[in-house]
């Protein structure tokens, strides 16, 4: 069974007495254990997707499927268990509280889940390890570098051991080399861990390290490519 399967999807917005297509006719199937690119110019539609797939919006029309389950009924609660028990999220800019340091910061979403503190704690560190980051564990974000601030991100976002790492654009705010070191980090969990990993970005050269790239453009998937890469 896929982790996710979208047939014929459509995501619509009305902007007035007119229509904006955002994603138009998409059929898609990722698989459990997948590192895909999802990569296409500005305004084509990626980024809706992204939100899509990490139930941040409702389909128009069409199916969602998440294992094997259509999520389009779903309820608003139902959503958003979703999102912080199966779906982990990395943004471009980070989205760390200041006033927290690493590991509290890594905590958040088993605190919204009503995990006890010193699971919280134990938790929180051993993502910061897979991250490489445990030994940050007690500083700021204003401490740390883009780099490392990105790593928290992500182990924020594996703490809840979720089934798929959603990333839109996880290196527009870094160096190249920075970027690649991200990157390969994704890699590392999908291969380790068996997390799928989807990121969304611009930048062709950062696409083509993953296995897989899905080409977006005016809400229309014009093509899909798998390499032997791992």
């Amino acid at each position: 069974m896929p982790l996710i399967e979208l047939k014929h999807l459509y995501k619509i917005f009305r902007l007035g007495h007119e229509e904006v297509v955002a994603l138009n006719d998409v059929n898609l199937v990722i698989e459990k254990g997948e590192f895909a690119s999802v990569v296409g110019p500005s305004g084509s539609g990626k980024s809706t997707l992204m939100h899509v797939l990490g139930c941040l919006e409702v389909p128009t029309r069409g199916e969602y499927l998440f294992e094997g389950v259509n999520i389009n009924s779903f309820s608003d609660s139902q959503l958003a268990y979703l999102r912080n028990k199966k779906i982990g999220f990395v943004f471009q800019t980070y989205n760390l509280l200041s006033q927290y340091n690493v590991v509290q910061n890594v905590a958040l979403p088993l605190l919204y889940a009503g995990v006890d503190r010193k699971k919280r704690y134990e938790r929180s560190l051993a993502a910061l390890k897979s991250t490489h980051l445990v030994h940050r564990n007690a500083h700021r974000p204003s401490e740390l570098s883009g780099g490392e601030r990105q790593r928290v991100a992500i182990a924020r976002a594996i703490v809840n051991d979720p089934e798929i790492i959603l990333a839109d654009e996880p290196t527009g705010n870094l160096d190249q080399k920075v970027g690649r070191e991200v990157i390969a980090l994704f890699k590392e969990l999908c291969q380790k861990k068996g997390v799928t990993v989807i990121i969304v970005t611009h930048d062709i050269n950062i696409a083509q390290i993953a296995p897989r790239r899905i080409e977006i453009l005016d809400g229309t998937i014009i093509r899909d490519t798998r390499t032997t890469a791992v």
